[in-house]
């Protein structure tokens, strides 16, 4: 359909749900590099012309085609997100390259159960793409459309006499460059947009030339139309005053290093993760133009360094295998070889910094990779003639995508493990050699849209200063051992991150979320001098923290630990911890097929009182349901999780799970001091059936002792009734994390509102107050263990509140007891109600901040 002779008519190729290209959950299509457009969510399987027009790209795997009008409008029509990878498997093209086509006819037809199991995503981007000189008037967003309808108003762009590639007369240079592809599906849309991207700021003409045939870099649709596969040779000719910046740039997205003649040094196979092949700017943007970025914390701290980019590597493939007797047997071979990698890293710290969280999360790995469904899958698709790469891959990516379609944010952020484990085995069926790693520079910071764990493991620690990453979540398990080996840690960061130039010096201040991009020198003189006082002072605390811990006038304070393992309660006790305040029993029950038994369970306990001493020790009961689903359990589907079956509701549908749970705490022995803790109260009526439960069972085993039982505060109904909540429990724990999301109504997961959900808001801190008031009027503990435990900044507030116990991550506790000794209990009073009084939580935190100038003032 058409218009005026400078506009045009798009009308929607399929039938679904049309939305915002940012939907796309693919940066290189939400952030509009191949140009602008729209979304279609398909709920059909044809695919139709939305014009009349030529077509001058359609690709052997069939899953995108290119159409250009007679006014040289050119149209990208790409079904799915990673479809590619399909290799043409569920498609059917009815055009071929050079038909003339009219609106509303039959393009490509798609089997559309088939790719919502083997694809990333279905949603199908229509992209007017960027070099064809139109733009986008109308479209036409967030309605059900049916193939036909109007979609999109597209208009010619007004020229003007600026070239656009521009070269500066007396200037011209003229440079050539030969480099191997290692993209591993070839230049298809992806990395067209990259390549042609990253020339945006230079003033130079680049041509690529392969097998006889030249395209304009510059133009995604002429680098696609080359048709370049993986492994294929190029050539790069670039005149123009920035020639030899050009094939730099062009060079850092292929991730190729030239020789000294021009020919690529690079294999043609992309370097592992352990080998963390660094990347320029020019991989993911233009130079960046915001001196600051701003992102979500995931470690504290301060660092001072280097950028160094980082990126996940493009691995080959062979669809088809040799044999499956001998694809079996490679399968075999790889998993063994990282068996064992991944067994002596369970032995204990790959480095003194980890405190254990590397050999725990190769734990965790070892069990995916023996994953009974995972390694089914696998093999039947070697029975099915398929290689055994392929075949892991495409199991691994199946079960991926069952846990990115769950509604917990932390469960989702699993996949990062399936996708590392992934790629391990791949390595390994390729003869990757163990513990190959870049050389670092010191004081690095890694960048990196996401990091995994293996590629943190593989490097020296010692070397990284700081970690920035664009997206990730602050309880993946890369963050989860960032934190542990005490490295700041940056999440969320956006796409802006990986246009940092490799080598450019930065301030990553954790602490603050912000990344302060080429500051000048005396910035990075003054954030070294800090760096270095913090070091020493964290030295100081570390043997302050040994002692008990009083405020400046004496009042008792006592600071435990949030754990999960044996490794952190030892880290905790180095810390200074008084004993743990928090055990998540979660990762005893997640990742397995049936549910730990009472001797499984009491000898994990057993392992962390003895760590812990005489040191009291709360063991939460399982806190999991809909949003942290366990295979054992027949749970529900819910529309909505976080509001659903989870906590003490799971437990108490499942009483012999709870009974089996409390009967393995009970049977713990030694000094320490055993407590039981339920999650998700929100009524008192929950807690006496458990009491009498674990009264029965103290009976029964002859333990003469009783058992403290608390509960944990973290809905508004449980802070509200707070008072009769405490007549019948026997202590008090608030989790400020479900508490804050609930009161807000925000979901901790959202990535969008991560920044927005903070603890410190006047509405939670009001029903912190209600909550240790309750506690008061019945002579219980109040106490914290939600993330705000764990910042010292906090703590004279919540101690004005009424709060007397905080358990925090292991790593905070030395400073956290050296915040509390430097204030009195009756500056902390007045600094809550004046906090109460505060409409913000940005504004809380600045009184905060203002107190802690004026206490160091006064020291």
């Amino acid at each position: 359909m058409s218009g005026a002779a400078d506009t045009l008519m798009l009308v929607a190729p399929l039938a679904g749900w049309s939305t915002a290209l940012e939907e796309a959950p693919d940066e290189v299509f939400a952030a509009r590099l191949l140009g602008d457009g729209v979304a279609i969510d398909p709920t059909a399987g044809t695919l139709h012309a939305p014009c009349d027009a030529e077509i001058v790209l359609l690709p052997a795997s069939r899953h995108a085609l290119t159409l250009r009008t007679a006014a040289g409008c050119e149209v990208l029509l790409h079904v799915g997100i990673d479809t590619v990878t399909l290799g043409g498997e569920g498609f059917q093209a009815h055009v071929r390259e050079g038909d003339r086509v009219r609106a509303g006819d039959a393009l490509l037809t798609f089997d559309l159960d088939f790719l919502a199991r083997r694809a990333r995503s279905v949603l199908t981007p229509i992209i007017i793409t960027t070099d064809s000189g139109w733009e986008i008037r109308k479209r036409s967003l967030d309605r059900l459309v049916a193939p036909g309808e109007w979609l999109l108003e597209v208009a010619a762009q007004l020229t003007d006499a600026t070239p656009r590639t521009p070269a500066t007369a007396g200037a011209a240079s003229y440079a050539t460059r030969r480099l191997r592809v290692s993209f591993e599906h070839g230049i298809h849309a992806r990395p067209a947009a990259l390549l042609a991207r990253s020339l945006r700021p230079l003033a130079a003409d680049v041509r690529v030339l392969t097998r006889g045939r030249e395209a304009n870099a510059r133009s995604t649709v002429a680098l696609m139309a080359l048709g370049v596969q993986h492994g294929e040779e190029i050539e790069i000719r670039a005149s123009g005053a920035d020639a030899q910046n050009a094939l730099d740039a062009l060079t850092a997205v292929f991730g190729s290093r030239p020789g000294p003649d021009g020919s690529p040094t690079s294999s043609a196979r992309a370097a592992s993760p352990q080998a963390a092949v660094p990347h320029d700017s020019a991989a993911h943007g233009a130079p960046i133009e915001r001196p600051v970025l701003r992102g979500v914390t995931a470690s504290p701290g301060l660092a001072v360094g280097r950028a160094l980019q980082l990126k996940r590597p493009e691995i080959y493939l062979r669809e088809m295998g040799a044999g499956i007797a001998e694809e079996h047997a490679a399968l075999d071979r790889a998993r063994a070889q990282v068996r064992g990698r991944l067994e002596r890293r369970t032995r204990g710290p790959s480095s003194e910094r980890d405190e254990g969280a590397a050999s725990e999360i190769a734990a965790a790995h070892l069990e995916l990779l023996d994953d009974p469904e995972l390694l089914a899958a696998a093999r039947a698709a070697i029975e099915a003639g398929r290689s055994a790469g392929f075949a892991w891959r495409a199991a691994v990516r199946e079960n991926a995508a069952a846990l990115e379609a769950l509604a917990d944010a932390r469960l989702r952020e699993r996949v990062d493990d399936l996708l590392d484990l992934e790629t391990q085995v791949l390595l390994a069926l390729q003869g990757e050699p163990e513990g190959s790693s870049a050389e670092l520079p010191a004081q690095a910071i890694l960048i990196a849209r996401e990091l995994l764990p293996s590629q943190l493991i593989a490097l020296d620690g010692a070397r990284v200063a700081g970690i920035a990453m664009a997206a990730g979540g602050a309880t993946s398990h890369a963050a989860i051992l960032a934190a542990a080996m005490g490295i700041p840690t940056l999440i969320a960061l956006g796409n802006e991150v990986l246009a940092v130039a490799d080598g450019t010096e930065v301030v990553l201040d954790a602490a603050g979320g912000r990344l302060e991009i080429a500051p000048g020198q005396e910035r990075l003189e003054a954030a070294r001098a800090q760096v270095a006082a913090i070091a020493a002072q964290r030295a100081a605390l570390a043997a302050a923290a040994q002692r008990e811990c009083r405020t400046a006038d004496g009042v008792r304070i006592e600071v435990l630990a949030n754990i999960g393992s044996q490794a952190e309660a030892q880290a905790a006790r180095r810390n200074g911890a008084e004993g743990c305040g928090l055990l998540r029993t979660e990762f005893l029950f997640l990742d397995r097929h049936r549910p730990p038994t009472e001797a499984e369970q009491t000898a994990e306990y057993q392992k962390i009182a003895d760590a812990l001493g005489e040191r009291p020790l709360t063991i939460r009961t399982l806190d999991a349901g809909a949003d942290k689903p366990i295979a054992y359990l027949p749970l529900p589907p819910e529309e909505n999780p976080a509001l659903g079956l989870r906590g003490i509701r799971t437990s108490l549908a499942w009483p012999d799970l709870l009974r089996t749970q409390l009967r393995a705490i009970l049977a713990v022995r030694g000094p320490a001091h055993c407590r039981v803790m339920l999650p998700m109260i929100t009524e008192p009526g929950e807690i006496e059936p458990v009491r009498q439960m674990l009264e029965e069972l103290r009976r029964e085993l002859g333990r003469a002792e009783p058992v403290s039982l608390g509960v944990m505060i973290e809905t508004p109904a449980s802070a509200v009734l707070a008072e009769r909540i405490a007549a019948v429990a026997d202590f008090l724990s608030i989790g400020t994390n479900d508490l804050t999301q609930y009161t807000l109504a925000m979901d901790r997961g959202h990535p969008q509102l991560a920044a927005r959900l903070d603890a410190l808001h006047p509405a939670v801190l009001r029903l912190i107050a209600r909550t240790a008031e309750g506690a008061r009027a019945h002579g219980r503990h109040a106490a914290v263990c939600g993330g705000l435990a764990s910042e010292p900044l906090a703590a004279p507030l919540l101690i004005g509140l009424g709060v007397n116990e905080l358990s925090a991550v292991p790593a905070a506790i030395p400073e956290l007891k050296a915040r509390v000794a430097s204030v009195t209990l009756a500056a902390c009073r007045a600094l809550a109600a004046e906090a109460l009084h505060q409409t913000s939580a940005g504004a809380v935190r600045a009184l905060l901040g203002a107190a802690v100038t004026a206490t160091e003032a006064h020291v």
